[in-house]
């Protein structure tokens, strides 16, 4: 597979949620995938940061959730929305620290309060919104 082969390119991975039985799956994908198209290490590293943090925040508080990956040469899309408990204070849900995170999530390594921080550092552009009971959408661009 080579980039001019590739680009643009698009793919939707689908993520279960309430189990971290597959956490981590689909941003070892999209980690594979840009290096085969040949982007740089840090560009990669970044695309893997921002979906490993929105995989692991539906396996630990949505019921299912998709990942959208559209690349250009120009920049990377990744978008992840899910069905579940949404968030009540978005301001609040991105201080770095804050967690509502359960006991189990705790326990297991997770919920240390970080993802969406860590999501928006680690993107040129970030986007959320959230509807209580609903759930959560973020959309999430890196520029190569």
């Amino acid at each position: 597979m080579t980039f001019h082969e590739t680009v643009p390119y698009e793919n939707s991975f689908l993520v279960e949620g309430k189990t971290f039985e597959n956490a981590g799956h689909v941003s070892r994908q999209v980690k594979t995938l840009l290096q085969k198209m040949k982007f740089s290490k840090e560009v990669v590293r970044r695309a893997a940061i921002v979906t490993y943090e929105a995989e692991i925040n539906i396996c630990s508080y949505a019921e299912r959730g998709k990942i959208v990956l559209r690349v250009t040469p120009k920049q990377i899309n990744i978008e992840a929305t899910d069905e579940g408990q949404g968030i009540a204070d978005i301001e609040l849900a991105m201080e770095e620290g804050y967690s509502t995170a359960t006991p189990k999530i705790v326990h297991m390594g997770f919920g240390a309060g970080m993802g969406l921080s860590n999501i928006k550092r680690f993107s040129d552009e970030f986007h959320i919104t959230s509807e209580v009971g609903k759930g959560t959408h973020l959309e999430m661009v890196i520029r190569t």
